[in-house]
This record gives C-alpha cells, sequence and structure tokens, in this order.
C-alpha cells in the first residue's frame, strides 16, 4: 500500500523552464539588449548553477555591461519575474485537491531553498496540500545525493514501501529513489533535459498529473 507521496518541485508541478526564459528575457530588456535566450544558455552550462545570479553576473561581463548598481537591479528583475510566470501544470492543482481529500499526506523533495519553495508554492496556490518539505538549506545535500529523500522519509515516518515519488529527472528523482527502494512515476511531460525520455527506469509514467489517482488506485487495489 502507498499511503504517503513525495514530489519533486519545479518543472514536476509547474514550468520553471519557462518561468527561467521569461526572467531572461526580461532581463536583457531591462539591460537595453534583446538576447534573452543567449542569456538563458549562460544559466544550462554547468559553472554557476542552474538558477544561480552567477549566470547573469558573467553575461554582463562578457558584454562589458557595467556591474556597479546595475547587477543587484537586474537580479531583483529576474526574481521577480520568474515568480509572477510560475503557474501550474494543467490537472495539478485538480490532482493535488483530490490527493488531500483522500487523505494522502505529501511532501516536497526539492533542491531550492526553503524561502524560494515556499513563494512558488504560494505563488502556484499548492502550498496548503504539502505537510513538509525538505529543501536544500535544510539537508545541505542535493539530489541525486540520497540525503533529501532519506530527510523526507524521517520527517513522514515512513519507510520505503509507504511512499510514492512524483519527479520530473531521471537522474535526480527517479533512479536515487529506485536504490533507496521508494517507487517512482516519472513525470515525463516535465524532463525537456534527458537524451531518451523512454529509458526512464521508473515504476510508472504520466504524460499529465490528472493520470496519478489512477496508479495510486491501482497500486493499492492490488
Amino acid at each position: 500500500m502507498v499511503s504517503k507521496l513525495l514530489f519533486d518541485m519545479d518543472n514536476t508541478l509547474f514550468d520553471l523552464v519557462e518561468a527561467q526564459v521569461a526572467s531572461c528575457h526580461a532581463v536583457v530588456r531591462f539591460l537595453g539588449h534583446d538576447d534573452g535566450d543567449e542569456l538563458f544558455s549562460y544559466f544550462l552550462q554547468p559553472v554557476h548553477g542552474f538558477e544561480s545570479h552567477g549566470n547573469i553576473r558573467q553575461y554582463m561581463e562578457d558584454r562589458r555591461i557595467p556591474l556597479d548598481g546595475t547587477f543587484d537591479a537586474a537580479c531583483r528583475v529576474y526574481e521577480s519575474v520568474k515568480l509572477k510566470a510560475i503557474h501550474p501544470y494543467p490537472g495539478v492543482v485538480e490532482t493535488l485537491e483530490n490527493l488531500s481529500d483522500e487523505g494522502y499526506p505529501m511532501c516536497i523533495v526539492t533542491d531550492a531553498h526553503s524561502r524560494d519553495a515556499t513563494l512558488r508554492l504560494e505563488k502556484a496556490g499548492m502550498l496548503r496540500y504539502f505537510t513538509s518539505l525538505v529543501s536544500f538549506d535544510l539537508v545541505q545535500e542535493k539530489k541525486p545525493g540520497p540525503g533529501p529523500f532519506l530527510t523526507a522519509l524521517e520527517m513522514m515516518q515512513a519507510s520505503p514501501s509507504d511512499v510514492l515519488l512524483i519527479g520530473d529527472s531521471i537522474r535526480r528523482d527517479i533512479e536515487p529513489c529506485t536504490r533507496l527502494g521508494i517507487r517512482t512515476v516519472y513525470a515525463r511531460y516535465g524532463d525537456r533535459f534527458s537524451a531518451d525520455r523512454q529509458e526512464h527506469g521508473a515504476d510508472y509514467v504520466i504524460d499529465s498529473m490528472s493520470e496519478l489517482p489512477e496508479i495510486l488506485k491501482r497500486i493499492n487495489q492490488a
């Protein structure tokens, strides 16, 4: 029986990539340029991190845009527009409402900091559905390390066989949970970066969050 649920947040509950692209375009307009996709490409490089302001600094330095005063303002534009651009994927809020009504405790496991995670969940209208939140600043370990997932199990007083993980990343969600004995659902709709989304290794695959209740029903009636 699955009695508790673990959810990845970004690109599983809402499209963070789309929000990142929108914020990058807003930043370059603020700086008087018109190459938002070019700025976004900095965020995809494994140098500063996917959400680091260091990417904006590097972009500005490469174009010899003065940092004094302008850099901090550009970072504020980036954060403000990114948050405004976060919207739930279709069917997510309705599914969470359903699962909450059925009594499933639900926990977020994310690499975001707790403040950012809380703001995003509030913006998307989802915060009230989650009983616990495991963030990077809580465990000081990022996925695919086991720490975030083990902390979530401890917080929920659950064993691996009690829970089901729903996430969009094969490397950072599906594979580590499989190694821990946690059953997994691959949110294929949110994974833009996998070379082959067919080779996922998950127990279940969904192309919409609205498919999740039927999977739970099948598991718990088996």
